[in-house]
């Protein structure tokens, strides 16, 4: 790539969400049929999306682990459709990543940080492609039974300063990397707010931070619903501007167009 993250994430980029899954927490289903997947990923793009995210394991809270090869036979069909656009790969396996950035993928967005396969950093580092680094406590199926904290900032930004380290010592370009607190995935509703209202001491790491607030069961808990599962567009579109002016550069979302709508005003209005 050699290009800086950056560059070609300029501040306020938006990710738009295609889960080739038949669980994933808020669209678990929809984008299943290979069809159904690439309408899905060509619209976001159409409606301004910097690139698409193509994910075929769920890592909502529960979710059970999948094959590489049941991984590879939801997102191989749907990537080969859409050679030529700006696609990234969800994934912790090194044979998923492989597969996906040898048909054109650009970044590969990692929960595990390079935790979750030895032979992944390498893939990254021998293609040259760009890194997300995910803080995550526990794993999918356990990170929701009572995540603690001293201090979720302090910790959160350590892990991901560490794992910066670690990418970097395997070979891959620290320009190539952004960095995500991982917001849901083992925290509280208390801890993913002050992780967002706390963000520039992420920010200060020097990578850029990508965030992923959308439709969060904590936006619709915050609405009064103890038991919310997910969270409206409107609170998810609040929360992500909230978290542009404090630094956030990359928002994974699954609404598109209302997000970068409101990030395009709120940078109009922060560049005064």
């Amino acid at each position: 790539m050699n290009a800086p993250l950056e560059q070609r994430f300029p501040r306020s980029s938006v990710m738009g969400v295609v889960n080739v899954t038949p669980d994933s927490f808020s669209d678990g289903g929809l984008n299943l049929s290979p069809a159904d997947a690439v309408a899905s990923a060509r619209r976001m793009l159409a409606e301004g999306a910097a690139i698409v995210d193509i994910g075929g394991e769920s890592t909502r809270p529960g979710a059970e682990a999948v094959s590489l090869d049941e991984e590879l036979r939801r997102v191989v069909p749907v990537l080969e459709a859409l050679q030529g656009v700006a696609v990234s790969i969800d994934t912790a396996k090194s044979g998923v990543a492989a597969r996906a950035l040898d048909l054109g993928a650009e970044l590969v967005n990692d929960v595990t940080a390079l935790r979750g396969d030895p032979d992944l950093a390498g893939v990254v580092a021998d293609r040259d492609a760009f890194l997300c680094l995910m803080h995550m406590q526990g794993e999918p199926r356990t990170m929701q039974h009572a995540p603690r904290y001293g201090d979720v900032v302090a910790e959160v930004a350590r892990f991901l300063d560490e794992r910066l380290t670690f990418a970097v010592a395997q070979g891959i370009r620290e320009e190539a990397i952004c960095l995500d607190p991982g917001i849901g995935f083992g925290k509280t509703v208390e801890h993913n707010f002050e992780l967002l209202r706390r963000l520039d001491e992420l920010t200060a790491i020097g990578r850029p931070i990508l965030v992923r607030i959308s439709r969060k069961s904590s936006l619709g808990k915050i609405m009064g619903d103890p038991d919310a599962k997910t969270g409206t567009t409107a609170a998810s579109v609040g929360a992500a501007v909230l978290a542009y002016e404090r630094g956030a550069s990359i928002f994974r979302v699954h609404d598109v167009r209302e997000h970068v709508e409101a990030l395009a005003a709120a940078g109009a209005v922060i560049a005064g």
